[in-house]
């Protein structure tokens, strides 16, 4: 757990730092690629890419408010800021001032007899993006609809796009979750497995096992968790490989890039969920996380996609037909729009 990066005459937030790099590796590696591809505006992707960010970080934002347990905890700074629990300023160490506590964007007060930073009364942090807090599938929830809007907006093909920009995503979630294993939110459930990774005194796993009575108030670290920030930053820089290896292959259908990685993503995010024990949101008696709620819709979009071999809905951009394989010529896919004879769905 390593919460901050002191740079001498700051220290940034470890989380939001490695989430702003993870979004500019993306935006300009998919620049990158289109300008490489020659098909593809590069003005246009830096737009899309700044537009993206922002529905990113709102949509994920909202979703964790709503969906993820944390509500009351916004309500709460708001009415009762001692009912909210102090955080940790890392490494295992005791806060010494309120001045620490700002400068980590931790809270405001530090709290001397837990060691803790706390809150003041804040009924605007809800607002606050860089102390943290996103919910991933709330950003792609928002950014799809409002990118597919953008780009038809500039009379691009919209699948051709989303394609590109597919793999520098899973690139982009690389570097979130690597700021996750820094601040040590999203850990797993208790393991004795080789791969169990203890967090140190007053991180969100010691305090959830003080809370639920695994450890005493006093130990050093939390007990062994699933590193599952960590299996999630393999897994799609893998996957970004993968789907960037795929691409410049050429996918057989405009949008198959996009799908492949909706639905991988879908398959990894269901399974790693069964064994992360941070609040996320439970539905259904507490059967499914609010995550895999979302997971099932997307996975089964992506298979009807899979199945019909083609994206769906079908998406035109000036008269173009973007239900065609990919590479294909775009003067023929106008005149096919035209062809009378031609099977195309509206």
């Amino acid at each position: 757990m390593f919460p901050s990066f002191d740079i001498g005459v700051a220290d940034l937030p470890a989380y939001f730092t490695l989430l702003m790099v993870g979004f500019t590796v993306a935006i300009l590696a998919a620049h990158k690629e289109a300008l490489r591809g020659g098909q593809i505006d590069g003005n246009t992707i830096l737009d899309l890419g700044l537009l993206m960010l922002a529905c990113g970080l709102i949509g994920s934002r909202v979703l964790h408010v709503l969906a993820d347990g944390h509500f009351w905890t916004y309500v709460n700074l708001c009415v009762d800021p001692a009912a909210v629990p102090g955080l940790a300023v890392g490494d295992g160490l005791r806060c010494v001032n309120d001045a620490q506590c700002h400068r980590l964007a931790l809270g405001d007060l530090c709290d001397a007899a837990s060691g803790l930073c706390r809150q003041e009364r804040d009924c605007l942090r809800v607002f606050k993006i860089w102390y943290g807090g996103y919910a991933y599938y709330g950003g792609l929830l928002l950014a799809v609809p409002v990118g597919i809007w953008f780009l038809h907006s500039r009379g691009q093909r919209v699948w051709q796009v989303a394609d590109l920009v597919s793999w520098a995503i899973s690139l982009g979630l690389a570097f979130g979750r690597t700021g996750c294993l820094l601040a040590g939110c999203c850990f797993g459930q208790v393991t004795d497995g080789p791969l169990g990774l203890a967090f140190p005194r007053f991180s969100p796993a010691w305090d959830r096992h003080v809370h639920d009575g695994l450890i005493a108030a006093d130990a050093a670290a939390s007990l062994p968790v699933h590193a599952t920030q960590l299996y999630e930053a393999v897994f799609a820089a893998l996957l970004a490989l993968v789907l960037w290896r795929y691409y410049r292959r050429g996918p057989r259908f405009e949008g198959e890039v996009f799908f492949l990685f909706n639905a991988a993503y879908a398959v990894f995010r269901f399974a790693v969920e069964l064994i992360r024990a941070d609040d996320r949101g439970a539905w259904f008696g507490e059967a499914i996380t609010t995550s895999q709620l979302i997971s099932l819709p997307l996975l089964a979009w992506s298979m009807v996609a899979f199945a019909r071999g083609r994206a769906w809905p079908v998406l035109g951009a000036a008269g173009v037909d973007q239900t065609a394989p990919a590479g294909t010529d775009p003067d023929a896919d106008v005149r096919a729009t035209t062809d009378p004879a031609g099977d195309h769905e509206g």
